[in-house]
């Protein structure tokens, strides 16, 4: 996944060739072509208003063409539809998995000022940071994976065991599901080093994927 401006033919490509899937967002200024029709036609028209959204076989671009599945949708209250090309077959890809890119930002925390604080290092030559971004990796991994457990096999909730003026109260909606007040990565953190004070003998942790977004039906422009 890569934000709105990053695609570039090369690069979905490059991601093919290395087993992988691209789901790349695009820009509205492009055109497109159906594979079953002859003429280009504006992205815009994919999903020309809120509450629409498209998915199918096509060719896109005019200068440099490229043969892939668009998924397009727009739903309330963003500003601009999400446009994404991908390998996938249009019946294989859900375009709501593009909001898992926010996850890149987080990961950004966590490897800087949240957590591994990467950007004191101040390192500027390449094998060193390869090496230190090898341990980095492997670290998160391992913080995870026991954050993940550990969060996996929370009570129903702890919510009610809060202190009354916690923050995560006043962000609390009547409606809402059970919150997540820390993430897996913080809470592997914490459960690692409570492991390591008290001599206890420190936890591999394990995986619970979650469920992929399923998006509540809309209009499909046709």
């Amino acid at each position: 996944m890569a934000d709105r401006g990053l695609y570039a033919r090369w690069l979905y490509h490059e991601i093919i060739r290395n087993r992988w899937h691209p789901f790349l967002r695009i820009k509205m200024d492009a055109v497109y072509r159906p594979q079953t029709e002859r003429d280009f036609r504006p992205l815009v028209l994919a999903v020309p208003r809120v509450g629409t959204c498209w998915a199918g076989f096509v060719t896109c671009f005019g200068h440099r063409p490229l043969d892939c599945t668009l998924l397009a949708r727009w739903d309330e209250p963003y500003r601009d539809p999400w446009i994404i090309l991908t390998d996938l077959h249009p019946d294989q890809a859900n375009v709501c998995w593009y909001a898992m890119r926010a996850w890149i930002e987080a990961g950004f925390k966590d490897t800087k000022r949240g957590g591994w604080r990467w950007n004191h290092t101040r390192m500027t030559k390449p094998n060193r940071a390869e090496r230190h971004w090898l341990a980095i990796a492997v670290a998160t991994l391992w913080a995870v994976a026991v954050g993940g457990e550990a969060d996996a096999t929370l009570p129903e909730s702890s919510f009610n065991e809060l202190p009354e003026l916690h923050i995560a109260r006043k962000r609390k909606h009547n409606n809402s599901s059970r919150p997540r007040l820390l993430s897996c990565f913080r809470r592997g953190i914490i459960v690692i080093l409570v492991t390591l004070v008290t001599g206890q003998t420190l936890p591999v942790g394990r995986f619970y994927p979650e469920s992929w977004s399923v998006p509540n039906s809309i209009h499909d422009s046709g």
